[in-house]
């Protein structure tokens, strides 16, 4: 049985705390509002942009996973909400006494800045252009310095349950195409669960993992998959500046260093993935 500690108990976390919560675990999970927290999780009321609200974290925690989200989209949300919110996390731990084994941060393929479609890894450059990837390539830099082992764990896009933002657009015929051939990289919510679960328990870690599916995939090819499953009309080509950089990016990732972790999909692709959603299925229970 672990004491694990989720800084940002939202969409993700939740999940997390589900799976570890069901196998004995003491799970707290801390929210500026705890509300709506997964059953069995002990709330922590807590703002991670004030250092004060940390001084009374509950003691002999063995894992830390940092899944906070910004409250906004601007520069100064990410730097409050990555950068200074989990150096904030880290020194109450340190006050404290506290000596987890392992601090999880989650963090995005934001950080990576190509544009040309490369494929990219742990090891890939990270130079991205928009404060998005800065800030959290910033905050990656904190839990290196930082006092206790660190394992970054750098997200694609996530969807899953209640985000169905992209197939109402489809659905609607909203949805539409950047000029060109771009990349786009995903993850199931579940998926990014599992992979935390992974890293929490695997004995032996990376600095860094890339969490993304199998699939990274042209966009067009995406949307048009999802039109025909939904019986919509085909995107349609949005007229764009191309002198400008999709803030996203343009980039495949591979997974490879989590496939040798250990870690099995559950939704290897978008298809299996966008399916269970549309049907409002949950994941099979694993062997």
């Amino acid at each position: 049985m672990a004491r694990i500690l989720i800084a940002g108990c939202g969409y993700v976390g939740n999940a997390l705390a589900t799976m570890r919560v069901s196998r004995g675990d003491d799970v707290w999970g801390l929210r500026r509002h705890p509300v709506d927290l997964a059953s069995g999780v002990q709330a922590i009321a807590a703002d991670l942009a004030v250092a004060r609200s940390l001084e009374d974290l509950p003691a002999d925690l063995e894992v830390v996973v940092y899944a906070a989200s910004p409250g906004g989209r601007d520069d100064a949300f990410y730097r409050t909400t990555y950068v200074d919110g989990l150096r904030n996390l880290l020194g109450a731990l340190e006050k404290q006494g506290q000596r987890p084994r392992r601090v999880i941060f989650v963090s995005s393929t934001a950080v990576y800045g190509q544009t040309k479609g490369e494929w990219v890894d742990e090891d890939s450059p990270t130079e991205p252009t928009h404060f998005s990837g800065q800030r959290l390539l910033e905050a990656e830099q904190v839990l290196r310095d930082g006092p206790f082992p660190g394992v970054v764990l750098r997200l694609a896009g996530i969807y899953g349950p209640r985000r169905t933002r992209l197939i109402d657009q489809v659905r609607q015929g909203r949805a539409t195409l950047s000029k060109g051939k771009r990349y786009t990289n995903r993850i199931h919510r579940d998926d990014c669960a599992g992979i935390l679960d992974r890293l929490i328990d695997v004995g032996e870690t990376d600095p860094c993992y890339v969490g993304v599916d199998h699939a990274p995939e042209e966009e067009r090819v995406v949307l048009d998959w999802m039109a025909g499953i939904l019986g919509a009309p085909p995107p349609r080509v949005e007229r764009v500046d191309q002198r400008k950089t999709p803030r996203g990016g343009n980039k495949r990732c591979r997974n490879t260093r989590i496939l040798d972790a250990g870690y099995r999909f559950i939704y290897p692709t978008y298809r299996e993935g966008y399916t269970a959603v549309l049907s409002g299925r949950a994941p099979e229970p694993s062997a």
